[in-house]
């Protein structure tokens, strides 16, 4: 199992609605067992993330600018599991810089 290369969009989060139409996705890169990546979509301009990865266990920080302004930044401990499918899927506990709350938010890979 490896993230190199690899796209997910979200289809649902805890902190905010998830447009159907038009989700937040994901490019994912991982050498060596260092993550980073990108993502843009319904709420995000862009933003970025770098982590690790050790065995299902995905942790990264992340920092993106805001469609309705400013930016935003936290941290994410994603567990990584296979669908019937085979496609790949990240189940995501993250928080905020500045907020204790804990979110969840579901992704799933893009068939390519």
């Amino acid at each position: 199992m490896n993230l190199n290369d690899r796209k997910f969009v979200m289809v649902s989060s805890t902190a905010s609605a998830v447009d159907p139409d038009s989700p937040t996705e994901f490019h994912y890169w991982e050498s060596d067992g260092l993550v980073w990546g990108s993502y843009t979509g319904d709420t995000v301009i862009q933003g970025r993330f770098v982590g690790t990865r050790e065995g299902e266990d995905v942790r990264i920080s992340y920092v993106h600018a805001l469609k309705a302004g400013g930016t935003a930044g936290g941290r994410s401990s994603s567990r990584l599991e296979t669908g019937e499918d085979g496609l790949l899927r990240l189940v995501e506990e993250f928080s905020f810089e500045g907020d204790d709350t804990q979110h969840v938010s579901v992704c799933t890979e893009v068939a390519g």
